[in-house]
């Protein structure tokens, strides 16, 4: 990874933190995406002039084209996109949920990774090169009392990616998803703390820290993620677990 240039989004906490110091430490450049402007300057400050803190609305196509095209005046090109940005709320049960809450977390958690994608995929055909990694859940596959914003979003961000590959792979770009099981984050105990679906019922000591998917992040960028293009990778699975060097 050394000198790479890679855009993380939802880079202010959780695994989007952690995958930016993970790919900072590996000798990375780090542009952090995020709404959370005073966090994202905090870590940027931390990780040093390898990092450059660009605020970013991914529900937002400007937005994401504006942090791009900063990125790529900062480090003059882009090898690595993480959509990671993603939400858990409205928590409700379909006939109580808010219009306005589900419809804004299908504007985060969908349109944002479409965003991301419509940002990065011309400028990494005319490298012809470029990594594209989307942040899914197994929420994407099995339906959850209560998440229905969650898993009707995540499982449209997890098609979506399938389609960029479908339509990228000629042209020599990486595209595949991320499943990374409950991670301990701020996002597990908004889940905690509502009660619904057995989720919710989890010892918090199961969850994985929020390096281990940013390790994984970081091999799949290499040559270990070749096999997985336009499919899932599942830190659920032991393989992958080893594989990473996680176990």
């Amino acid at each position: 990874m050394q000198g790479k240039v890679v855009a993380i989004t939802g880079a202010s906490r959780g695994i989007g933190a952690a995958a930016a110091r993970v790919f900072a430490g590996a000798a990375a450049r780090v542009a952090l995406l995020a709404r959370s402007e005073t966090e994202i300057a905090a870590l940027a400050a931390e990780i040093g002039d390898r990092a450059i803190a660009l605020p970013c609305d991914v529900a937002d196509a400007d937005s994401v084209r504006a942090a791009i095209d900063a990125t790529l005046a900062w480090g003059g090109r882009l090898d690595v996109l993480i959509n990671n940005a993603g939400v858990i709320e409205p928590i409700a049960r379909l006939a109580e949920a808010d219009p306005a809450a589900f419809a804004r977390a299908v504007a985060i958690n969908l349109a944002g990774v479409f965003h991301g994608l419509r940002a990065a995929l011309p400028v990494m055909r005319a490298q012809g090169s470029g990594t594209i990694i989307t942040v899914s859940s197994g929420a994407a596959h099995s339906p959850l009392e209560g998440w229905g914003a969650y898993c009707s979003s995540k499982a449209g961000a997890a098609m979506l990616t399938r389609v960029a590959h479908l339509e990228e792979a000629a042209a020599g770009l990486r595209i595949m998803g991320l499943s990374p099981g409950t991670v301990a984050t701020e996002m597990q105990v908004k889940i905690r703390a509502s009660g619904i679906n057995p989720v919710s019922q989890l010892d918090p000591a199961v969850h994985i820290p929020p390096d281990w998917p940013a390790r994984a992040l970081m091999w799949m960028c290499g040559p270990g993620g070749d096999v997985w293009l336009g499919r899932e990778v599942s830190l659920r699975d032991e393989a992958i677990r080893r594989a990473v060097g996680l176990v």
